[in-house]
């Protein structure tokens, strides 16, 4: 059809609603993957009012269902159509141990397993786009994380900060060894850390501990929009357009050192990655 696609998971809030506004200006048809379909269409109507833009469309994807991934999968596959940009956005911060609907910690699951199914699912359609790009949304906080291969749901000595930082950590893991199957192919994997970002992202700011923490720290904040930027130049830059398997921050590569440059966890963890989600 002649038309470019882009499809940005947790589309609709903070920085996934931004980077959707800022796909949908630059041209593209953007698919803004959601997990509720109202707060989706009411997404929808901003990024409509924000761009100028109809080449819009709501699809229902709960990260948190492998079920719910296929389905996207499926249903986006059948349209027979390259796709040019995967915004892999979506993600949560528990505060407390959740599962997902297939019983896995919520933040590895949702964040890294989720992830990984729905890329795996859709790397034929990238692969026939002219230039497919994979952006993968992580965090500084990988710097604190350890994949816990003996316990990687967390079933014991859970808390934020060890299963936010291991989700982080597996993003840049999945982003490196994904990157190598991808050579001599017309598509790339990159991955991002996007700041301090001013954003709901799963936690409770309404009331209680979260709102005063939020309130103390939000002048040292960027904006969702701000935090958007570095995302939006992985998908449409034509400086990164042969560039694969790297960690940015500000529109810049960064250096890898420690747990998140090891080849040796990072294919550990695909092979635990393909067996959680039925791919082995």
């Amino acid at each position: 059809m002649g038309r470019k696609i882009a499809i940005v998971t947790g589309a609709n809030a903070g920085m996934g609603l931004h980077t959707a506004i800022g796909l949908a200006k630059a041209g593209l048809h953007v698919i803004m993957a959601c997990r509720h379909e109202a707060r989706g269409l009411e997404a929808l109507e901003k990024v409509r009012a924000a761009s100028g833009s109809d080449a819009l469309e709501l699809m229902l994807c709960d990260l948190g269902s492998l079920s719910s991934v296929r389905r996207f999968a499926e249903q986006f596959t059948a349209r027979n159509e390259p796709l040019d940009v995967l915004v892999n956005n979506a993600g949560v911060v528990s505060l407390k141990r959740e599962l997902t609907a297939d019983g896995y910690e919520s933040m590895i699951g949702i964040n890294h397993l989720g992830h990984f199914l729905l890329t795996l699912l859709l790397l034929d359609r990238l692969k026939q786009a002219e230039h497919g790009r994979i952006v993968v949304v992580s965090s500084g906080a990988h710097k604190a994380g350890k994949i816990s291969f003996d316990d990687p749901h967390l079933t014991k000595g859970f808390n934020v900060v060890r299963g936010y930082s291991q989700s982080k950590l597996a993003n840049i893991l999945f982003t490196r060894t994904l990157a190598k199957q991808l050579e001599g192919t017309s598509a790339t994997v990159n991955c991002l850390h996007p700041g301090a970002v001013s954003t709901s992202f799963g936690v409770n700011r309404d009331s209680g501990f979260g709102k005063g923490v939020h309130k103390m720290l939000k002048p040292f904040f960027l904006t969702a929009e701000q935090g958007a930027e570095t995302a939006l130049y992985l998908a449409l830059s034509p400086e990164v357009a042969e560039v694969s398997g790297e960690y940015y921050y500000r529109k810049k590569v960064q250096s890898l050192s420690g747990k998140a440059a090891d080849d040796e966890a990072a294919q550990r963890l695909w092979a635990w990655s393909l067996q959680q989600t039925g791919l082995a």
